[in-house]
C-alpha cells in the first residue's frame, strides 16, 4: 500500500494548510472589539472556512470539470479573505507583522491551490 496515496481531502496539502489558516483567523477573530462579532468577524469566518470546505466538496466529485469548479471558489474565498485582512489590519485590530504572516499564509494556499488544479487539468479520468 502507497503511504502517499490521497485517500481523503485531508491529505491535500491545500486543504492543511488552509485548516491551519482557519485555526489562525478564529484566534485572530477572538480579540475583535465586540461590536465586530456579527461584522467583519463573523465574515471573516465564513469566508475562511469556505475556502477549506470547497476544497473539501472539490475532493468529492468525481469529475474533472467540478472540481476545478470547487477549488476555483475556494480561491474566489482566498481572494475575499485577503481583502478582509486588509481591513482588519487598516482598522488597526492587527499589527502589521501579523497581517504579513497571515497574508502569507493565504499565499501559500494560493499555490497550493493552483497547483491541484493545474495537476486536475492535467489528468485523464
Amino acid at each position: 500500500m502507497d503511504k502517499n496515496k490521497i485517500k481523503s481531502f485531508t491529505d491535500l496539502f491545500a486543504w492543511q494548510e488552509g485548516h491551519k489558516l482557519v485555526l489562525t483567523i478564529y484566534q485572530i477573530i477572538n480579540k475583535f472589539p465586540k461590536s465586530e462579532s456579527y461584522a467583519l468577524a463573523d465574515q471573516m469566518r465564513r469566508c475562511v472556512v469556505s475556502i477549506t470546505s470547497n476544497i473539501a466538496e472539490g475532493f468529492s466529485r468525481s469529475g474533472k470539470k467540478e472540481k476545478i469548479q470547487f477549488y476555483f471558489i475556494s480561491l474566489g474565498s482566498i481572494t475575499e479573505l485577503q481583502n478582509q485582512l486588509l481591513i482588519t489590519r487598516d482598522l488597526g485590530y492587527i499589527k502589521d507583522a501579523q497581517f504579513r504572516e497571515i497574508a502569507d499564509k493565504t499565499v501559500t494556499v494560493q499555490k497550493l491551490l493552483n497547483g491541484l488544479i493545474s495537476s486536475i487539468k492535467r489528468c485523464n479520468f
